[in-house]
């Protein structure tokens, strides 16, 4: 699958920080059990990657992929511990290179129209808008829609649950990212009926 079609799946893409190995396959079978296949394990911790690898290899129904990757070296590492796609907070010439070369389905991030007509022209044509709360949010969306009309964004970045469905009105956003459906709290208790009802609310939300 293109990075169009994995967001595609669903609505809401969780934004996973994962501290305890343990948690991960948990954490991933209730995500997916409540509706959300697609899942971003960020590298911000020294466990994310076997995260990712135990994911990958025993939740047949996740789409699993590594966020905050900076460089080549960390995207090769996610592609060999199993992700399908990968998220940047923002982008760089060699990380699009990067992900090119590895056939890796990639979502760059980005804050301006400088940046998004800079990555549309390497070909990419979803990208990530973050950090959406306070780089302009459902209004900043709205004005880009008429000149970057070619463009799909996943805002991600400060959206709960009150916000979402803002942004999932907008036809130029494929879906969004977000924390919420997996709270550290719920997550430490091992409160998976927690995690699963969330999932199933952001599962439900709509879509244009």
């Amino acid at each position: 699958m293109d990075m169009a079609a994995i967001a595609a799946l669903a609505p809401v893409v969780p934004v996973l920080t994962i501290e305890r190995l343990a948690d991960a396959v948990p954490l991933a079978r209730t995500l997916v059990r409540g509706g959300l296949p697609v899942l971003e394990i960020t590298l911000r911790t020294g466990v994310a990657l076997e995260a990712l690898r135990a994911i990958a290899g025993e939740v047949p129904g996740a789409v699993v992929g590594a966020g905050t990757v900076l460089d080549a070296r960390q995207l090769e590492l996610a592609r060999q511990a199993g992700a399908r796609f990968a998220v940047s907070p923002g982008c760089t010439s060699n990380l699009v290179t990067a992900a090119t070369s590895a056939g890796m389905p990639f979502l760059p991030g980005v804050q301006t129209v400088s940046e998004a007509m800079a990555l549309a022209e390497r070909g990419i044509g979803l990208l990530k808008f973050f950090p959406a709360d306070i780089a302009g949010g459902v209004g900043w969306l709205k004005a880009v829609a008429a000149p970057l009309a070619a463009l799909r964004f996943c805002p991600t970045g400060g959206i709960g649950p009150e916000t979402a469905p803002a942004y999932l009105a907008l036809a130029n956003v494929a879906c969004v990212g977000g924390s919420w459906v997996a709270p550290k709290g719920a997550v430490a208790k091992g409160d998976w009926a927690t995690v699963e009802r969330l999932a199933a609310a952001a599962a439900a939300l709509n879509r244009p």
